[in-house]
Formats: structure tokens, C-alpha cells, sequence
């Protein structure tokens, strides 16, 4: 297993072809790509200049198929599996390598977190630095990797795998894009692991956990539409999908209108699948021309779905049918009250009618259980020891 400073595969992100500086998410890969994913893994690390209680100096999170399955942080000080199968099929030994890879993780975050302030003449205050990386396996046998670093939850430094080169947000970011690129060694370094030493890992971990991260679980879709200011708002629901790779479009007729389609991102729920949706706006007269197009590997083929607005027709039926339910419930209540009323008349002559003892209203109050978040931000090192490590025992 590598270790900063030494040999050994990493991983990271890829600044997108667009060149964006902006947030990005550390659950995707921004580069395009040719073939399907199939199962990508990423590992992300965060640091942050100012700990405190409940957020640590430094935290690692490995994820595949979008599902987190390793973690480290600061304050636990030990790495940890967060799926079962991970923890069934890990080889003896693989939970001491990597808590010691994350313990000298940590001390280069700490450093690179540090020259990054500077660079930026910045002293105290919270700041936070993440570091990306990982690779992807695609239907039609290409590797796609990637390797982000950022500052601030902003993009810092990146590198292309398919060129060899790191691309700089920044004129302080090009500092370190002159000297890892004069010296050459991180190139060699980040392009073997991403295109050999990744994937080896990646598909291990796809070993352990092939029951779980190969079946195929096809989305529930759900199409809704409301007016507003004379505008009808189509939205196309996808619930509890797996794998996470999803294709969700809106047509207009038989043609796909992405351009003005507005999408949320795909996310995880708790069950382990995912949900996403696809929003459009159209004219209300023109309803009938839109179609929800849903593309997934747990489905046969592609699904087309609309929205009818008269499937709500039976709304009225089951409010009907409460209301009558209600009154029935009302009914009863009401002759048995008169009954008791008149059972007690007859015991003792109606002196004291029918005596009432109410059991006393307690009122519960529970709370919700905080979630855990996960930091967003990015991650970055020290330019003579940003090298990638092994996530890998």
C-alpha cells in the first residue's frame, strides 16, 4: 500500500471539460464518458483549519456505487467498515494498513491545509480542503478516473486523465500545477493508479459485496403537474432505484428537451437505493404533447409515462367515503352515549345520571434524531507530498 511521499495508488476528481470553478459534487465523476458506469469508487477526504466537537480535524469516506462502505475521522482514530459486507470479506490485516494510511493522510492534509492559507493570506477562521479521487469501470471496458482537489468547497486543482496534465482554478492554484508538472512524477503516479492500480481495488471491492452491489432494483416513477402564474409544472419522480445509474428525460412529442429541463441530483435513501426527479415547465394547453422518458438497468426497456390529471378522480370517492365513515363512527358514539345515560337513570332513578371519568390526555412530544452530515468542501496536500496513497489494504 502507498503512503504520501512513496509509491502507491490514490484516488481523486477530474475538473470537468467545462472548466468550471464552481461546488461540485463528491458523489459524481464530471468528466464524459463514452460507456455506462458500472461501479464507481471514490474515496473523499476532508480537513478542516478549526476542529471542534463533532467535527473533526480530518475524515475520510470511501464510496462505491455511491454508497458509502469505509471511514475514518480524527476523533475516532480508526478505520471502519460501514457495510457488512465489507466487513465480512476484508482480508485479515486490512483495518490496521489503512487506519495507519489515514493517520499519515491526516498529518498531509494538516500541512497542505496550512501552505493553502498562506497561498491565499489567509490566517485564522474555518477553512475547509478536500481531496478526491477514484475511477470508474464502464460497459464498454474503459476506465474513467479522476482526481479533484478544492479549497473552500471551490475547485483548487484538478487532473485529466486522458491528456496528463492538472488544470488550475487559479493563479495560486498554478503554483502547484508548475511544479508538480516541471517535476513530472506526480503524472506518472496519479495516471498509474487511476488506469491500474483503482480499478484492481474497485473490482475487489465489487467481489465483496456482489450480492448487494450487482442486483437490480427498477425505480417507482411518479408524474405530477400543477399551474402556476398560467404555467403547468411537469415533474417526473424516480423512488427507489438500483443501481444508481439512471437516465431520466421530458419529452415534448417524440423529441427529448433537455435544454429546458431541470434536474435534481441522484440521492440516496436510507434503504440503500436512490431517488431522483426531472422538472419542466410547459403550456397547460400542450399537457398532452409531454412525456417522462426513464432509462435503467433494472428495467427491460425504456418507460414513457404521463401525467393524467383525472387519475386524482378518485380523490373525491375516498373523501366521500371517509365523510360517511366519520358520521357512522359519530353515530355510534352518540347511542352509546344515550345508553349509558339511560342505564344510569334506571339503577338510580336519574339522581345522578350516567357519571363520566375521563382518562387523563397525555401529550408525547418526539423528536427526530439530528442526520448525520457529511461536510461538503474539498481536500488538497503540501506540493511535496500530494501524492496519492492507496485506499486499499
Amino acid at each position: 500500500m502507498g503512503v504520501p511521499g512513496g509509491p502507491g495508488g490514490s484516488l481523486g476528481l477530474v475538473e470537468d471539460s467545462r472548466g468550471d470553478s464552481g461546488p461540485w459534487d463528491p458523489l459524481e465523476f464530471p468528466s464524459p464518458a463514452t460507456g455506462t458506469p458500472l461501479h464507481p469508487l471514490i474515496l473523499h477526504q476532508l480537513a478542516v483549519s478549526e476542529p471542534s466537537l463533532g467535527v473533526p480535524q480530518f475524515m475520510e469516506m470511501g464510496f462505491v456505487d455511491g454508497i458509502p462502505f469505509t471511514r475514518y475521522d480524527s476523533e475516532w482514530g480508526w478505520m471502519e467498515p460501514l457495510t457488512q459486507w465489507m466487513k465480512d470479506g476484508a482480508e485479515p490485516g486490512y483495518w490496521d494498513r489503512n487506519t495507519r494510511r489515514a493517520e499519515k493522510w491526516q498529518q498531509v492534509a494538516a500541512d497542505n491545509l496550512e501552505t493553502v492559507q498562506e497561498r491565499y493570506n489567509q490566517s485564522r477562521g474555518l477553512h475547509t480542503l478536500q481531496w478526491l479521487y477514484g475511477c470508474d469501470l464502464l460497459s464498454d471496458g474503459s476506465i474513467r478516473g479522476s482526481d479533484r482537489i478544492g479549497y473552500e468547497g471551490r475547485d483548487f486543482l484538478s487532473f485529466e486523465l486522458g491528456s496528463g496534465r492538472f488544470v488550475a482554478a487559479d493563479s495560486t492554484a498554478e503554483i502547484t500545477r508548475r511544479r508538480w508538472e516541471h517535476d513530472g512524477t506526480m503524472t506518472e503516479v496519479w495516471t498509474n493508479y487511476l488506469k491500474h492500480e483503482c480499478p484492481k481495488w474497485l473490482q475487489k471491492y465489487v467481489g465483496y459485496g456482489k450480492k448487494e452491489l450487482e442486483r437490480k432494483e427498477p425505480p417507482d416513477v411518479h408524474v405530477s403537474g400543477k399551474e402556476e402564474h398560467g404555467r403547468l409544472i411537469l415533474s417526473c419522480h424516480a423512488y427507489g432505484f438500483y443501481p444508481k445509474t439512471i437516465t431520466v428525460n421530458w419529452m415534448k412529442g417524440d423529441e427529448i428537451w433537455d435544454q429546458e429541463t431541470e434536474w435534481g441530483g441522484v440521492v440516496p435513501n436510507s434503504d440503500g437505493t436512490f431517488h431522483t426527479w426531472a422538472r419542466i415547465e410547459a403550456l397547460p394547453e400542450e399537457r398532452e404533447q409531454y412525456r417522462c422518458r426513464v432509462e435503467h438497468p433494472g428495467m427491460p426497456e425504456p418507460g414513457i409515462f404521463a401525467w393524467e390529471p383525472t387519475s386524482g378522480g378518485n380523490l373525491p370517492v375516498v373523501v366521500t367515503v371517509s365523510v360517511i365513515a366519520a358520521i357512522l363512527i359519530l353515530v355510534v358514539i352518540i347511542g352509546f352515549i344515550i345508553w349509558k345515560l339511560q342505564s344510569g337513570n334506571t339503577r338510580d332513578g336519574g339522581r345522578e345520571g350516567a357519571r363520566f371519568h375521563p382518562a387523563p390526555f397525555q401529550e408525547s412530544c418526539a423528536t427526530d434524531a439530528d442526520p448525520t452530515v457529511f461536510p461538503q468542501g474539498e481536500r488538497t496536500g503540501r506540493d511535496t507530498t500530494w501524492q496519492p496513497v492507496s485506499s486499499s489494504g
